[in-house]
């Protein structure tokens, strides 16, 4: 009978160390859902990532978890979540680009970058027209 009780303990102490936990992240705010929720703040996330880019053209994802963004100098830049953190590449010949309706399959043709699939309205198509004239130059990345 005592090894119930014993049990019991281990098992009360488990779970109030599992919601400990889970009430100090939330109180840190851990693991939200951040978005991005307009032009400004993918302006600042991508002059954060590469210094100096400056957009001229962008365009967000209408649920927020990445967008597109074109400089002056014709650069273009995709910006996406990464875990807890924003990372941005800027895009060149061995961009993969698949569009389907209003959504737009992006790849760096890096595998631990991933790709990710935008939802960006009737501008898929004129975007996708544009990652046809990408450089042929490395891309710098964040």
């Amino acid at each position: 009978m005592e090894g119930v009780w014993i049990d019991l303990a281990k098992f009360a102490a488990s779970l109030l160390a599992i919601l400990g936990l889970a009430w100090l992240a939330r109180w840190m705010d851990l693991g939200g859902d951040e978005r991005i929720r307009s032009a400004d703040q993918a302006r600042f996330l991508a002059n954060a990532a590469i210094e100096g880019f400056e957009p001229v053209d962008i365009a967000l994802d209408k649920a927020g978890i990445g967008a597109l963004l074109r400089d002056a100098q014709g650069r273009q830049m995709l910006l996406r979540r990464h875990g807890a953190a924003w990372v941005a590449r800027l895009l060149d010949e061995r961009t993969e680009a698949r569009l389907d309706r209003e959504f737009l399959t992006i790849g760096t043709g890096e595998k631990t970058f991933g790709s990710v699939t935008l939802h960006l309205g009737e501008a898929a198509g004129v975007w996708a027209a544009g990652l046809r004239r990408l450089p042929q130059t490395g891309a710098k990345h964040a």
